[in-house]
């Protein structure tokens, strides 16, 4: 699990050893392992309403997340808001990550103070949901289908957009974008697994072309608000041509 939105799957098969959950990132988020609190008592805190009124506004208002939610429905993987997201405490380097064991989106209430941020995080999570409904992604024993999705999420997600980028006070020219991909994807990777650096660049080197060009469900890449506003309507407008065939 990466700083920020760029963040990759938590874990999956819990296996009972501390330190072969430890491997997949667990300990980046240690709500997964408590017993859920009463709505009571997670109504008492700031945190968790706030990031609950914050998702409920990306998910009815954000074009990036709003294509990827009806490209999940499309898939046959239907999001529902109270079942597939969960607002929690995390460790202090992350904003949210994808639990493929329970097929849940973890947002870091702690962590995410912004709109803006919530945004990204929720849409890079889902880009991770969309690639575990779509394909048979071995997310825990092979690195390189994990860097195939951590390219895309960064890529397609709005991670690595110039804002954001001079944000972070990292500036650059030609070929910019691919660079802020890949060194997001294998921060990301070295967050959640206990690899080499040498590994995850390894991996994302070896994926990273043909995952880069892994447009779907978008068909381009969304440099803004209005590039995802575009491309929900695209995406929209093939459903129904599709459906008069």
């Amino acid at each position: 699990m990466g700083e920020g939105e760029a963040d990759s799957p938590p874990a999956a098969e819990k296996k009972g050893a501390e330190e072969e959950e430890d491997d997949f990132g667990y300990r980046l988020f240690p709500d997964r392992n408590k017993k859920p609190q009463s709505f009571l008592v997670r109504s008492l805190f700031t945190f968790h309403n706030k990031c609950q009124l914050m998702l409920r506004l990306t998910l009815e208002t954000n074009p990036y997340a709003q294509l990827l939610l009806e490209a999940l429905k499309q898939s046959g993987c239907t999001v529902f808001n109270d079942r597939h997201f969960s607002c929690e405490n995390c460790d202090g380097c992350v904003s949210g990550g994808f639990d493929a064991a329970t097929s849940q989106i973890v947002l870091c209430q702690n962590n995410i103070r912004q709109q803006s941020h919530m945004n990204r995080v929720v849409t890079h999570e889902l880009i991770h949901a969309f690639d575990h409904c779509r394909a048979h992604v071995d997310w825990f024993k092979n690195v390189k289908h994990l860097a195939c999705s951590e390219i895309r999420a960064a890529n397609l997600s709005g991670d690595c957009t110039l804002m954001n980028e001079i944000a972070r006070f990292k500036f650059g020219l030609k070929g910019h974008h691919q660079t802020c991909v890949r060194d997001r994807a294998i921060r990301s990777i070295l967050a959640v697994r206990k690899v080499s650096k040498e590994t995850a660049e390894k991996a994302v080197d070896e994926v990273f072309d043909a995952c880069f060009n892994d447009l779907e469900p978008f068909g381009r890449i969304p440099h803004s608000k209005a590039d995802a506003k575009r491309a929900y309507r695209d995406f929209q407008n093939r459903d129904r041509y599709t459906a008069n065939l």
